[in-house]
């Protein structure tokens, strides 16, 4: 009954998703008769490209439209076809009337959508992701196909077990889902995947943040699963599979009546190779993963919209073992399991003004388990994190004014349990306890007010904000974080010129903080330093600009600066595999990102992007647990350091050309410079640990892992079409060098870890 109020009571913001907006068409002829019509809605800059159907009353409604300009073109037979442009910048819905002429002799309508290559009124870049990215996606392992697709845009970088770090931040990530925020660690050794196949479109946001988005702020990743309404059955199903025994399957489908919306989705997948080995012969690293999700949605009346998703997932892995570990005969297995629903209401009060109210409830738990021969610490982990969230917002349009202002808590209770016994104590202290037992349970209470404001003056547009949050778990703290933006739009030479800046208060990892923070580590050595691990606070600075060229091509160029105090980072405890928030004095982070994408040029799509990042960080350290010989002179200790993921350059590619409507090739390639190193051992002392290939790939006299190089292949073909029912295969290649990549080499708690070999793919699709 628990989980059932658990799904019931959770969530809702299916339709409060920040920056998102509606359109809502009506068609008619010249004697105000509806025309039924076909609608295509096109946004190269949000990779939007939509082909709808109004009713018989030529009514449409087309939701959770991302802010900026579309070219709408709207046909009926008989009738001379309309095309204009439309811009979404407001949570109210946007109406739209429409009348159609009769069609002369002869009708030519040039239509062009070099307008929305650009959006003239952004003040923070935006990458968006959609519908035609996601469904040609190449194919990723098990837990990564979100992953993989943010990793590609610039400033994102991926590193071991598929964790992703957006400009040096150390899991300060934040996923909005269905206007949902997730704080949590979302990588595939943490988190059940959402998998690819259910989401519709995506945002990913490194600058600009509105007030709205708190918390964790080194990157957000918007994600929109809900798909547009439409009568009747429809929705899709796909099966793949590959290489290291890899396959899967999901299901979606979606029923439309009246003014209600049903849609289902279930997937699964099983893999053996589920995180990244520190071995070639990647030992004991299989893994499954399963989830389903539930959609409903009903108009109550033209004022009024009800929804509700329920959510749920699970994954079990096995830890990859290390040569002397796959010997001694160890196995440590793990899984997380997510349980979540959500309920949202939207009212509007006027054409100007509509409001929003959204909560979710959802329990989430990780566990760690070991066989008797592990070696050289058997370890169990149980924890997990329920958590009810609640927000309710206002949003209006007043003249040249977008304004929102809105309110949101969360209530958690967080609880850990962790037991060890130690194996082999030569490789541990002397007064390491050989046995350890630890269980413990918190409330956590955040609450944030905020408002927020997007005003434009011809070419000028400004956007100011202002947060407050309050944080209590172990510390009790607040902070009032302003933020600013301002945009220069140049329409002969389709440049806009923008700049922003934000105040950031991000909270701290919640995973295993109780255990770091508790005195019941004392035990653990003769020495121990424990520090309360705070909020860290930061000024983040970006400068930039966007410029579209040929009307085909578009440029996005940023500089950005970051500067944090109480930096957060993680250490491993002991030898157990389970990592815990700590946090440094500062961290200055700043770089470069250059993107070049063709939304599509004829036949051709693509992008190529470019990233330069340096991140020093600051001793002493200001927070987390330190044992033994770590403990002493940390905090006299001012010396600084290159950041575990202070990637000094990063580039990637993925190109797509059409041979026949029916038929398409890609090729794409990444590489990156390489992380640093932290290997305190000999030269010699590596290579008995981790062999000659290995090695050969780290530059020691550079204390960094060598650079990166993959290139990657893939080809689709459609099988067979009919209206918009349609049967696709696609085949995909990673690696084809089959070059050996050290992700991580030596880390405190990435450990060592190899990017994927020469490996395939192939799935095929289906729509209905």
């Amino acid at each position: 009954m628990r989980a059932i109020a658990s799904l019931v009571l959770c969530s809702a913001a299916l339709f409060a998703q920040s920056e998102t907006g509606e359109l809502r068409l009506k068609v008619s002829d010249e004697a105000g008769l509806a025309v039924p019509s076909s609608v295509e809605l096109v946004s190269q800059s949000n990779q939007v490209r939509r082909k709808l159907d109004t009713g018989n009353d030529g009514m449409l409604v087309i939701k959770r439209l991302p802010f900026g300009m579309y070219r709408i073109r709207v046909e009926h037979a008989g009738f001379a076809p309309l095309s204009e442009l439309v811009e979404i910048r407001s949570a109210v819905p946007k109406d739209l009337r429409v009348t159609l002429g009769v069609a002369p002799v002869e009708t030519v309508v040039v239509v062009t959508d070099s307008e929305t290559l650009v959006d003239p009124h952004r003040v923070g870049d935006v990458n968006r992701i959609g519908a035609d990215t996601l469904q040609n996606r190449a194919a990723s392992l098990p837990g990564r196909s979100l992953l993989d697709l943010v990793n590609n845009q610039p400033g994102w970088l991926l590193e071991a077990n598929g964790v992703l770090h957006p400009r040096g931040s150390e899991y300060q990530t934040q996923y909005v889902v269905d206007g949902i925020p997730l704080t949590e660690n979302r990588s595939p050794a943490f988190s059940p995947e959402l998998e690819a196949g259910e989401v519709q479109s995506m945002g990913v946001l490194t600058a600009g943040y509105p007030a709205e988005y708190g918390r964790k702020l080194g990157g957000v990743i918007e994600v929109n699963t809900a798909r547009d309404s439409r009568p009747g059955f429809h929705g899709r199903a796909a099966l793949s599979g590959g290489s290291f025994e890899t396959a899967g399957g999901d299901l979606t489908g979606q029923y439309g009546w009246g003014r209600n919306t049903l849609a289902l989705n279930f997937n699964a997948d099983r893999t053996d190779r589920y995180l990244d080995p520190p071995t070639e012969q990647n030992y004991t690293n299989a893994g499954t993963n399963a989830g389903f999700s539930a959609h409903y949605e009903r108009d109550l009346t033209d004022h009024d919209r009800i929804g509700f998703i329920l959510r749920g997932g699970q994954s079990r892995f096995g830890v990859p073992n290390e040569s002397l570990q796959q010997a001694a005969g160890q196995r440590q297995d793990r899984g997380a399991e997510d349980r979540a629903g959500q309920f949202s209401y939207q009212h509007i009060f006027s054409p100007t003004v509509v409001a929003d109210v959204a909560g979710m409830s959802r329990d989430i738990s990780a566990t760690l388990w070991s066989n008797p021969l592990s070696a050289p610490i058997i370890a169990a982990q149980d924890r997990g994190l329920r958590e009810t969230y609640i927000k309710a917002s206002l949003a209006g349009h007043f003249g040249r004014h977008e304004w929102k202002v809105g309110a949101d808590a969360d209530f958690g209770s967080v609880r850990e349990a962790l037991s060890y016994n130690i194996t082999d104590s030569s490789q541990f202290d002397p007064d390491t306890p050989a046995q350890f037992n630890f269980a413990d349970r918190r409330q956590s209470r955040e609450q944030a007010v905020f408002a927020q404001d997007l005003m434009r003056l011809g070419n000028w547009t400004f956007s100011a904000g202002l947060r407050w949050d309050h944080y209590r778990l172990i510390v009790d703290e607040n902070a009032i974080s302003p933020r600013l933006g301002i945009a220069w739009y140049w329409p002969r030479a389709d440049v806009v010129v923008r700049a922003s800046y934000d105040r950031v208060f991000q909270t701290p990892a919640f995973e295993n903080l109780l255990l770091a923070s508790s005195p019941a580590v004392q035990a653990l050595s003769d020495v121990v330093l424990r520090l309360p691990v705070r909020p860290s606070r930061g000024n983040f600075y970006e400068v930039g600009f966007a410029k579209g060229l040929f009307g085909k091509l578009r440029v996005d160029a940023n500089f950005f600066e970051r500067s944090e105090n109480d930096f957060a980072d993680d250490d491993l405890l002991l030898n157990t595999g389970v990592s815990f928030p700590i946090a440094f004095r500062k961290a200055d982070i700043h770089g470069v990102e250059v993107k070049l994408e063709i939304p599509r040029w004829g036949p051709l799509s693509g992008f190529l992007s470019y990233s330069n990042m340096l991140g020093l960080g600051y001793l002493p350290v200001t927070g987390g647990l330190f044992l033994g010989g770590e403990a002493q002179g940390v905090l006299g200790d001012t010396s600084r350091f290159p950041i575990t993921q202070d990637q000094r350059n990063t580039a990637r590619a993925r190109f797509r050309y059409e041979i026949t409507p029916r038929l398409w090739l890609a090729a794409g390639a990444s590489y990156g410079s390489g992380l640093p190193v932290e290997f305190d051992g000999t030269y010699e002392d590596a290579l008995a640990a981790y062999g000659p290939r290995i090695v050969s790939r780290v530059n020691f006299d550079r204390g960094r892992v060598r650079p990166s190089f993959e290139f990657n292949a893939s080809a689709g073909f459609i099988l067979w079409k009919k209206e918009r029912q349609s049967l696709r295969v696609q085949a995909d290649v990673q690696n084809l060098t089959n070059r050996l990549n050290v992700i991580d080499f030596a880390g405190l708690f990435s450990g060592t870890a190899l990017g994927v070999p020469r490996s395939g793919a192939i799935r095929l699709e289906a729509e209905f």
